[in-house]
């Protein structure tokens, strides 16, 4: 199955993309479609052998619209001007303009005598000469007539898709206002062969009375009030993909390349993986790769979200989009163009701000049938108020009101457009949500269960302790080290570490083989080692009666012990712990304060993961989980009636993710493309889960709000405008109050979802609440503990200039907070908020042209 963007024109509400939708989805090979009103897009999924896109397009044109895939630009090559939105705008301003240019002299000819009368002045002479009295009736009425053609030439479009629509037996919102208009019109032209026969006949009663009645304005005002409204919704909506375009802007124009050894400034889309770049201090990254010369500090909060900027030196892999902060580098691109990281998450954020959630149907199944519907029961008011013997004028007016005033556009835009600023927003904030499926799920969710390793912890634990039991503890370790050398375990890192920082070298190892989920063995000089948890060991006959008192200890201290065989006998335990993050704690503390049951897999002993659990809070641990066997779980919860997410490294974890109602694929920056999770949480911050379910909830929320304004407003207002108050209250809306109310309903509801915009992630709130605690003199973590301070020691100092020079030098450095430098000692005093090494000082002290000698 393939998955296409489609754009789609000529849609002006939601009866259209319901119309696109239904006529695409009747295609055989055809799964998976979605038409975006707000985006004037599709994105489907169909069988490649059954069906192309030529017969896609075909069917969308079948149906009354235009069809095309996608363009493929890259990233770097999409512009501001290229923005649909923004074009729509644009033209629609035009228009808007030269529309209200000719329907000011409209409306003051048609109403010059109550503008006069509501100022307590008399009507001028030349007005009452030109236009006033029967014998000026044509005048009058031609007047009108020759200033609304413009009117109704600008707006046109309102007619041509209205009535072919129509014709085609799928009337759009255009249908409803190009027929309120043109009636108007063609009564009003109607009205001036009446009042010409009466003038001819000396009929002067029936000039009069068709003089009174005259619909002019309001055809122009119809179409006129109608731009107002779109082009203030075209504004808005604007304004809903301000992330995504903010997104696109950071990806660089231009890169200087490597080639031939000359350095040349070629467009990022022309760039090949293994292309050498060289970026100097305040330019962006053009690709992902590698670093092959030069030291830096590079701001990577575009793509991880963290504020503070970090060190890079050769051999550490760099991210496109982030912004090289102090020294120029020289790195290898590995991943360019549409691969880049930066790429991955725009296609993400796009695709899900054309999906829909699945309440969404709702509204198109209902607009699929709004308009017929309304058309009916216009038709039905006016024949009923002539039966009931009102004038044609008045019956007339009342089929105008309910055409104009009925409003399929908000029920279209309700969803798309909260969809749209709510993924925005969780882009910016490092969440990325695949669909509006997940995100109308997320807000469903009662279990989180969490990963261990990488996901509540580090995922670089550390050794912490060692016990030899019957050789020394160099042999030991070495063994170890060994053993685990061919492992990829994140335990294996950490012995091969400890092993590499105490000098030992690992021993050779013949015959590996790792046990998922219990351990490894190998074998030195034909004899056979094992390294494992307590249920390999004893599988494999292995007595550790007399170390088990060490592994309770351990294990009560939130540590995993590793253990280690010769063949049956046990050589000895390294013990190793994970830390874990800073904002776990909060993280979990806050799931459950919203009332959601915490729970943790991992592959530790019951009481390493007990440990855990009491130390953070965790609702409940389950622990000696395999890999394969997550998924399991998450299986059996859903079979008890929970509603699962799952939270892991989206690897390892990738059946569980798959399985859960809602994954979510928790890592740092460039795998943002986890094909296994339905959203993407790029920072390894456990408090954007909780930001994903409170930002799921606030959209589902503001769509509910956005529906529910948009039935009400049709279910008071049709009834309203068939006039049902009339005969009590007096109360008739006029086609031009109906046409301004119409507007404005689609226009409030985009409204009312750009609120979404000031949605607080959970570490904002939780900064807010961490700072208020302080006011109120509760324990904090003061700032001051996180500073460091260091003396730097510089040579070539020889002025107040280069004091000066050397200090604004180390200012601009990241995270630094106060510099002092004194010249007759030949120092500078640094204070920063990061403990920043001393090669990066190094760097900027030379970049400036001094030594730093300590």
């Amino acid at each position: 199955m393939k998955k296409e963007r489609f754009d789609i024109t000529g849609m002006t509400c939601s009866a259209c993309s319901a119309r696109v939708e239904k006529a695409v989805t009747k295609l055989a090979g055809t799964a998976e479609v979605s038409v975006n009103l707000l985006t004037n897009s599709m994105q489907l999924t169909y069988d490649e052998g059954k069906i192309n896109t030529s017969q896609i397009i075909a069917a969308v044109e079948q149906a009354g619209y235009g069809a095309s895939v996608k363009g493929k630009k890259a990233v770097d090559a999409i512009k501001k001007e290229d923005d649909p939105l923004a074009r729509e705008a644009a033209a629609m301003r035009q228009r808007l303009l030269w529309s209200v240019i000719f329907l000011l002299p409209v409306m003051f000819i048609a109403m010059h005598r109550m503008f006069f009368g509501w100022l307590g002045l008399p009507v001028p002479e030349l007005l009452q000469a030109l236009f006033a009295g029967p014998e000026n009736a044509i005048t009058f009425s031609f007047a009108q007539f020759l200033l609304i053609l413009p009117i109704m030439y600008l707006n046109r479009k309102y007619y041509l898709n209205g009535f072919r629509n129509l014709w085609q037996g799928a009337p759009n919102m255009d249908s409803l206002v190009g027929m309120g208009s043109m009636a108007a019109a063609l009564f009003g032209a109607f009205a001036v062969f009446r009042m010409g026969w009466g003038l001819g006949h000396g009929n002067l009663a029936l000039v009069e009375e068709y003089s009174r009645n005259l619909y002019f304005e309001s055809a122009g005002m119809i179409v006129t009030l109608i731009t107002v409204g779109k082009f203030l919704e075209a504004k808005a909506k604007g304004r809903t993909g301000e992330a995504l375009a903010k997104l696109m802007e950071l990806a660089p124009q231009k890169a200087t390349v490597l080639r031939d050894g000359q350095e040349l400034s070629l467009p990022t889309e022309e760039l090949v993986a293994g292309d050498e770049i060289i970026v100097r201090p305040g330019e962006r990254l053009p690709a992902d790769g590698t670093v092959i010369s030069g030291q830096t500090s590079i701001d990577e909060s575009a793509i991880t979200g963290e504020s503070l900027p970090v060190f890079k030196q050769a051999g550490d892999k760099v991210t496109s989009a982030t912004l090289n902060k102090t020294g120029a580098i020289h790195f290898r691109a590995e991943k360019v163009g549409g691969d880049t990281a930066i790429s991955q998450i725009i296609r993400l954020v796009d695709e899900a701000s054309a999906s829909k959630a699945p309440m969404a149907r709702l509204a198109d199944r209902i607009a699929g049938i709004f308009v017929p519907v309304v058309i009916l029961i216009a038709l039905a008011a006016g024949g009923i108020w002539l039966a009931l013997g009102a004038s044609v004028e008045f019956a007339f007016s009342i089929a105008i009101s309910i055409l104009v005033i009925s409003c399929p556009c908000a029920l279209g835009l309700a969803t798309p457009v909260a969809i749209m600023v709510g993924t925005g927003k969780g882009a910016e904030n490092g969440i990325l949500i695949k669909s509006g499926e997940a995100l109308e799920t997320a807000q469903a969710v009662d279990t989180v269960v969490l990963d261990k390793t990488g996901t509540i912890t580090e995922g670089k634990p550390k050794v912490t302790d060692l016990q030899a039991l019957s050789i020394p503890e160099a042999e030991f370790l070495s063994l170890a080290a060994g053993l685990e050398q061919n492992s990829e375990h994140p335990l294996a890192e950490a012995v091969l570490a400890y092993a590499a920082e105490k000098g030992v070298t690992p021993a050779g190892i013949s015959d590996f083989q790792a046990v998922p989920g219990r351990g490894l063995q190998g074998k030195v000089r034909g004899e056979l080692y094992m390294a494992g948890n307590e249920a390999f060991m004893a599988e494999q006959g292995v007595d550790i009666s007399d170390c088990q008192q060490e592994l309770e200890r351990l294990a009560a201290e939130g540590k995993t012990p590793l253990l280690f065989a010769k063949e049956k006998k046990l050589l000895g335990v390294i013990a190793v712990a994970d830390k874990e993050k800073e904002s776990s704690r909060q993280a979990i503390s806050q799931l459950t304060a919203m009332g959601l049951e915490v729970i943790m897999l991992t592959g530790d002993n019951e009481r390493t993961a007990e440990a855990v659990r009491r130390r953070l809070g965790i609702t409940r641990a389950i622990a000696g989980v395999l890999p394969a066997a997550k998924e399991q779980h998450i299986a059996a919860l859903q079979a008890q009636g929970h509603k699962v997410a799952m939270v892991g490294d989206g690897i390892n974890d990738a059946p569980a993710l798959a399985r859960a109602d809602i994954g979510m694929a928790i890592g740092a920056g460039t795998d943002v493309a986890m094909e296994s999770a339905d959203a993407v949480l790029i920072r390894s911050n456990l408090l954007d889960v909780v930001s994903a379910i409170r930002l799921s909830k606030a959209v589902i929320r503001n769509i509910k709000e956005n529906l529910f304004w948009a039935f009400i407003y049709n279910i008071i207002g049709i009834p309203l405008a068939a006039g049902l108050l009339y005969p009590a209250f007096g109360i008739k809306l006029s086609p031009m109050i109906g046409a301004a109310a119409m507007s404005m309903s689609s226009v409030c509801v985009v409204l009312n979802a750009l609120r979404l915009r000031s949605f607080k992630t959970a570490g904002n709130v939780a900064g807010m609440a961490a700072e208020i605690d302080n006011q109120v003199g509760q324990a904090t973590v003061r700032k001051e503990d996180k500073t460091m301070q260091k003396e730097l020691k510089i040579e070539g100092m020889m002025c107040a200039h280069c004091q000066k020079h050397v200090n604004d030098a180390l200012s601009k450095m990241a995270g630094v907070t106060a510099v002092e430098v004194n010249l007759e000692a030949g120092t500078a005093t640094v204070t920063a908020e990061r403990e920043i090494p001393q090669a990066e000082f190094a760097q900027v002290i030379t970049e400036a042209g001094y030594e730093l000698v300590g």
